[in-house]
């Protein structure tokens, strides 16, 4: 008779590293489970995986994208842009030049504390 109260030596068998996120139940008619069974074949998926895909494709995320630019340049111009909307539009044009400038450089007491400038020499 076999001993089952040894615990096996060897290899054990681990699931990858990418499904080691929370254990969900979720309810779903069969024929929604067929759709999903389907799709999940179709992109050569385990049901899992192509629920999650699933939830991703219907809230608009993508795993890995990044949600903001990290160029100083496309930085600064996504700021210019969501300051331009910010402003009241009735302001003459120089008006908003400067107070756009002035938001993105920041005020002149602070300049020696900014890292991204240079340092003025001595």
């Amino acid at each position: 008779m076999p001993d089952f109260t040894k615990k096996p030596t060897g290899d054990t068998i681990r699931r990858p590293g990418s499904a080691r996120g929370a254990v969900i139940a979720v309810k779903m008619p069969e024929s929604l489970t067929a759709e999903v069974d389907a799709w999940a074949e179709a992109h050569d998926m385990i049901r899992a995986d192509a629920i999650c895909r699933l939830i991703e494709i219907g809230l608009g995320s993508r795993p890995g994208r990044e949600a903001h630019p990290t160029n100083p340049i496309e930085l600064e111009d996504l700021a210019v842009r969501q300051i331009s909307r910010l402003l009241d539009p009735s302001l003459p044009l120089d008006e908003r030049d400067r107070r756009i400038r002035r938001l993105i450089e920041g005020p002149a007491e602070f300049s020696a504390q900014r890292i991204d400038l240079p340092k003025p020499r001595k």
